[in-house]
C-alpha cells in the first residue's frame, strides 16, 4: 500500500508523455530524493530485486541543453553495491536496437578499469542494460517482459556472466492492463504506468496504480511539477521537436540518396557497374 502523498490526475491534466526520451531522463534525473527514489524503484521492478541507486554517472550534456544533442537520451546510474545500469526509454525504437542494445552494454561493462595491484576478473560488477521499447514489438512472444544473459542454447547451460540485458516492450500490454491492480506484478504497474499515462480512457486506472506503488507515486509527481511547470514544459516540448526535426532530416536525407543512387544504377546498368564507374572517376 502506497503511504507516500499522491497526485491524482484529474480529467482536465495534461500530462508530458513520459514515453518522450527526454521527458523520461528529466522524470529521472531531477535530483530530488522522490525522482533518485522513482529510479531506483523502476529498475528494482525490471532486474527483480531491490536495488538503491546512489549516483548518476555524467553521461551527456545537461537535460536543459538542446543544442549539440544526441537523438537517444539515456540515464547511466551506479547502485549502491557498485553495479552499473543503463536505462533508456525509446519512444520509436530501431529495426537494429536488439543489436545496439548489446554493443553498448558490452561497452557498459567493458569500461570498468580493472587494472591495478590486487584487482581482479571478479572484481567486476554486475551491469545491466535496460530498454523500454513502445511502439514496436521486437520478439514474437507475448511476454512484455525478458532478461537476456550468454547461454549455451543446445544443453542450456548459463554462462553465468556479470552482464543481463532487459526490455520492456509497452506495446504489449492489451491483456495486463485489463488486470486488477492487486493482481499485477510491480513491473506491469510500471509498465501501464508508462504506456497509459496520457490515455485518458486509462486515467482512472492509472489513479488506482498511484494508490498501490510509491515509486509510480513519486515519479508521477515529479512529472506533474514539469508539465505544470510552463518554463519546462516548454523547453521539454521544444527539445523533441529539436530531436524529431534532427531525425526527420536525416531521415528524408536517406531517401533522396538513395532514389539518387537508383537512378543511377537503372541508367549504368547495375549496382557494380557503377561502383566501376565511381572508381575510375
Amino acid at each position: 500500500m502506497n503511504h507516500y502523498p499522491i497526485i491524482y490526475i484529474q480529467p482536465d491534466d495534461d500530462p508530458l508523455d513520459i514515453r518522450m526520451d527526454n521527458v523520461f531522463k528529466a522524470v529521472f534525473t531531477k535530483g530530488t530524493p522522490e525522482s533518485t527514489c522513482a529510479l531506483s524503484r523502476l529498475v528494482s521492478a525490471l532486474i527483480g530485486r531491490d536495488v538503491t541507486i546512489v549516483s548518476i554517472l555524467a553521461n551527456e550534456p545537461p537535460i536543459g541543453n538542446t543544442r549539440d544533442r544526441q537523438i537517444r537520451f539515456d540515464i547511466k546510474c551506479k547502485a549502491e553495491n557498485g553495479e552499473l545500469v543503463n536505462v533508456e526509454m525509446c519512444l520509436n525504437p530501431d529495426i537494429f536496437e536488439p543489436i545496439r542494445m548489446e554493443y553498448y552494454t558490452s561497452r557498459l561493462f567493458g569500461g570498468q578499469d580493472i587494472k591495478g595491484t590486487g584487482i581482479s576478473y571478479k572484481d567486476l560488477t554486475q551491469t545491466y542494460q535496460i530498454a523500454i521499447l513502445a511502439n514496436i514489438k521486437f520478439f514474437k512472444d507475448d511476454a512484455y517482459l525478458h532478461t537476456f544473459e550468454y547461454y549455451d542454447p543446445i544443453c542450456g547451460v548459463s554462462l553465468g556472466g556479470k552482464t543481463r540485458i532487459i526490455t520492456l516492450e509497452l506495446s504489449k500490454l492489451e491483456c495486463i492492463v485489463k488486470k486488477p491492480i492487486d493482481e499485477m506484478a510491480v513491473s506491469e504497474r510500471w509498465a501501464v504506468f508508462l504506456e497509459y499515462l496520457t490515455d485518458k480512457e486509462k486515467r482512472s486506472k492509472i489513479n488506482e496504480i498511484l494508490q498501490q506503488d510509491e515509486g509510480i507515486t513519486m515519479a508521477n509527481q515529479v512529472l506533474m511539477t514539469i508539465s505544470k511547470d510552463e518554463h519546462e514544459r516548454a523547453r521539454l516540448e521544444s527539445e523533441y521537436k529539436y530531436q524529431v526535426d534532427m531525425q526527420s532530416k536525416l531521415v528524408t536525407a536517406k531517401r533522396e540518396r538513395d532514389k539518387e543512387i537508383l537512378e543511377m544504377i537503372k541508367q549504368v546498368g547495375s549496382l557494380e557497374e557503377l561502383k566501376q564507374q565511381l572508381m575510375e572517376n
